[in-house]
């Protein structure tokens, strides 16, 4: 099995004009194709800068993420936003919906912005909202779903441009324990159908314990990989 991502050396501070804020220092992990990972650590031990990184949505102050074998970093920011918007899938804990946009429509928003045709988008966006459980949920607006309903529609559109990787972070931080039991299953069910690398951030502990690797954070370093 190949790796998808090979990690290096990784760290992010930030300079706060009295010093300098280390939040992490000398990462290194591979991530395999189509494996499952888990961020664990308390908070602020860096699991969602890391994810930040990983999903190139910011830079790291030192070390590289290669993604199959290339330097991502080394692209221009334009070339960055293309190659993020193509590669990589990403839940977040508060879904970012638009809420004056139907299910449907956002769920085909990423797909319009990189230039898919309407009619393709749409035929996506159906599929992927069947397969999570709302083909009759698809004209409703974010305000007239429940907040399981709407982390469903946000995974959905995480996946409508076919990612290699998944990155989710506390995709389930809002919601109570048998909604989250069901998110949990869903994101499992779609990386293991669609062979997605699945990267997610979470405190909940079977969650964590469903994926095939756990790498513990403290502060800002790699403490242990299970």
């Amino acid at each position: 099995m190949s790796n998808l991502l090979e990690v290096r050396g990784l760290g992010k501070s930030y300079n706060t004009g009295v010093n300098t804020l280390e939040v992490l220092s000398g990462i290194d992990l591979d991530l395999q194709t189509g494996t499952t990972t888990a961020l664990v650590g308390a908070s602020g031990a860096g699991k969602s800068t890391l994810m930040h990184l990983l999903g190139t949505l910011d830079r790291p102050t030192s070390g590289t993420v290669c993604f199959r074998g290339e330097d991502v970093f080394k692209k221009n920011e334009r070339e960055l936003a293309a190659f993020r918007n193509k590669s990589i899938g990403f839940v977040f804990q508060f879904h970012h919906l638009l809420p004056e946009f139907t299910a449907l429509e956002n769920v085909m928003m990423p797909a319009l912005i990189a230039g898919v045709s309407r009619s393709k988008a749409r035929e996506t966006a159906e599929s992927l909202l069947l397969d999570v459980g709302l083909a009759q949920r698809v004209t409703h607006r974010p305000g007239e779903l429940s907040g399981g309903e709407q982390q469903r529609v946000a995974i959905a559109r995480a996946l409508v441009l076919g990612p290699e990787l998944l990155l989710a972070d506390e995709p389930t931080g809002n919601l109570d324990m048998k909604t989250s039991d069901g998110i949990h299953a869903m994101l499992l069910e779609q990386q293991n159908k669609n062979g997605l690398t699945l990267v997610v951030v979470t405190h909940n502990e079977r969650l964590a314990a469903a994926m095939g690797t756990t790498i513990h954070l403290l502060d800002g370093r790699v403490q242990k990989t299970t």
